[in-house]
């Protein structure tokens, strides 16, 4: 298996939108079919504790994602997306907090549709259609955006980005100085 790494959120790879997954495109970047890649993914993906990821992220041109696999969302119920196309979505809305594996420990609220219906191809290759309502839809509405270069911190004003900026700043601070001190006390 492929071992897959986050490219940061500056990458104009992050940014840009995909043009359409063919399986041709796979050997390409070393992936012998669907599945490989599907598996790198999810291993990338809970390698960094996160609910999504798009191949954008991990400076792969394919227009495909993972998604899910907690236990507490969905009763861990794991998909992974080629080519989504978004169909139709909620009129009823939802605002909630979100994260980003690009943007590490930034928290924005953001408001996106409850519900969606979207068709995808699986990892067999096989055309689905899937109805998603509550946090699984929150999960691939995200991680959708990503795959048209857009991200999440465009949906919040530049006053509630610094906010949340400052917190992660502080957060970080936080954990430099408690692995400072870990590490003095293991030299002791």
């Amino acid at each position: 298996m492929k071992e897959l790494k986050l490219i940061p959120p500056n990458d104009p790879r992050v940014q840009t939108a995909i043009a359409p997954f063919t399986d041709d495109m796979l050997k390409e970047h070393d992936f012998k079919d669907r599945k490989e890649l599907t598996e790198s993914m999810f291993t990338c993906m809970n390698k960094f504790h996160g609910i999504g990821l798009t191949c954008n992220q991990v400076g792969l041109p394919f227009n495909m994602f993972v998604a899910g696999g907690h236990p507490s969302i969905d009763g861990g119920k794991a998909i992974a997306m080629y080519n989504p196309i978004i169909i139709s979505s909620s009129v009823e809305t939802l605002m909630m907090k979100e994260g980003c594996l690009t943007y590490p420990f930034l928290f924005l609220n953001i408001k996106r549709p409850r519900k969606i219906t979207l068709k995808y191809t699986d990892e067999d290759g096989e055309l689905k259609e899937a109805k998603l309502d509550g946090m699984m839809s929150r999960i691939v509405q995200h991680e959708y955006d990503h795959m048209l270069g857009r991200n999440f911190t465009e949906k919040a004003s530049k006053l509630k980005i610094d906010a949340a900026m400052k917190k992660r700043d502080k957060m970080l601070k936080r954990i430099k100085k408690y692995q400072e001190a870990e590490a003095k006390m293991n030299k002791a």
